[in-house]
């Protein structure tokens, strides 16, 4: 009896193919682990939106990486982060995801109190241990950068260049920053937000987003608005592309009907176009002419990740109350689309079949600079030999 190789590994890879990452690197806690270090806790992480927190006193607790994050608006209206970590034996001092305090914040467990600028100004007994100093034993301060209208906050003790790392993502994609810049997504009204809870690993979300190749498998309404994406090429194949409405396609919405009218800012050949931008590690940025949609992501666990989805339009939009939902319908049954295949994916990672991998076409081409960039960063810290023969791997392949 006749049987079929389990991978690719032991032939030579047909030149039109690129391998990806061997399949442990989407089922294995070690390397989830190494990613929490050497990328959610070290890079820029998009935290809050800041309009979520609009009065003082508000706060919201992320998770980022092994750590939990505590972003709330001070007095004087600035938005700070700090560890979620009582500085005397370290309960977690807000319990919740969100909420409102009116003055301090006060751990649970043992009422140590803390200022909104995480200074400490109470506990009990305090006044008897006078060396205590209120500054050195406040709530540990976390980097923080606005942009887009979102607090991105960093875990490093010396931060990389929000400029490089971030909106550089923008420039890299669009050809300069005035390009995104012309949709004021600071400016813009949540319209809707939806969360999912996508049960596969952080990476496999972030590698479909790259590509189009399965667009017109399983997006039907998306490839009539966006006829170009039928034939395999993603939005992000080329710098400056945007994906151009189909002909008779009115706006971005479920149907191809009308959507709202176009942001003022945008820019005549950005009208009736869609771009997309993915700011590593954990940020999807879609822009259409008249909103623009934003996903988070949370990775939890190396087979579990939150994806935070916000709608944003114009805030007369919002304030009138229009119907927003055939626009956000679009995008919505994207989303559930995508996320279902990754879940489909998941499993399928820890098969002796993918044992080594799999392979990527041309036009997935995106994703072997995903992986490249993802071994990088890494620096190769997955107990070497399988790294190392993923390398081996690649000797010679070029991208299309």
């Amino acid at each position: 009896m006749s049987t079929t190789p389990l991978t690719h590994a032991s032939a030579q890879l047909s030149p039109s193919l690129i391998s990806t990452l061997p399949g442990h690197y989407y089922t294995d806690p070690e390397i989830f682990r190494q990613e929490q270090e050497h990328l959610f806790e070290s890079m820029w992480f998009c935290a809050v939106r800041g309009a979520d927190l609009a009065k003082p006193g508000a706060f919201r607790t992320v998770q980022v990486g092994r750590e939990n994050v505590l972003v709330t608006r001070s007095r004087t209206g600035e938005l700070r982060a700090f560890l979620n970590i009582c500085r005397h034996r370290g309960a977690r001092l807000c319990t919740e995801e969100a909420g409102e305090v009116r003055r301090n914040l006060q751990c649970p467990y043992h009422a140590w109190t803390y200022g909104l600028d995480g200074k400490l100004i109470a506990a009990p007994n305090l006044v008897r241990m006078p060396d205590v100093d209120r500054t050195e034993y406040g709530l540990v301060g976390v980097a923080l950068r606005e942009w887009l209208g979102y607090a991105w906050v960093c875990l490093a003790d010396e931060p990389p260049s929000f400029e490089e790392t971030v909106m550089g993502a923008a420039v890299e994609r669009l050809g300069n920053a005035a390009a995104i810049e012309h949709y004021g997504t600071e400016n813009l009204a949540l319209g809707k937000r939806i969360t999912y809870d996508v049960r596969a690993n952080w990476k496999l979300i972030v590698e479909n987003f790259m590509e189009c190749y399965h667009c017109a498998t399983i997006h039907p309404e998306l490839t009539e608005v966006l006829p170009e994406f039928a034939d395999g090429y993603a939005a992000q194949y080329y710098v400056g592309h945007g994906a151009e409405f189909g002909d008779g396609v009115k706006g971005f919405t479920v149907d191809g009907g009308e959507g709202f009218g176009r942001l003022p800012e945008v820019a005549a050949d950005q009208d009736r176009r869609y771009y997309a931008i993915t700011v590593k590690p954990t940020v999807f940025i879609n822009l259409v002419p008249d909103h623009v949609i934003l996903h988070r992501m949370f990775p939890l666990a190396e087979d579990r990740t939150i994806v935070e989805c916000d709608w944003l339009y114009a805030p007369e939009v919002v304030e009138s109350g229009a119907d927003v939902s055939r626009s956000v319908e679009l995008f919505h049954r994207v989303n559930a689309q995508d996320f279902e295949a990754c879940e489909r994916t998941q499993p399928a990672m820890a098969s002796r079949a993918y044992r080594r991998g799999g392979v990527l076409v041309p036009t997935e081409h995106h994703i072997g600079m995903f992986h490249e960039w993802l071994i990088g960063m890494l620096g190769g810290r997955d107990g070497g030999s399988l790294h190392r023969r993923h390398l081996d791997g690649r000797a010679g392949e070029t991208h299309a």
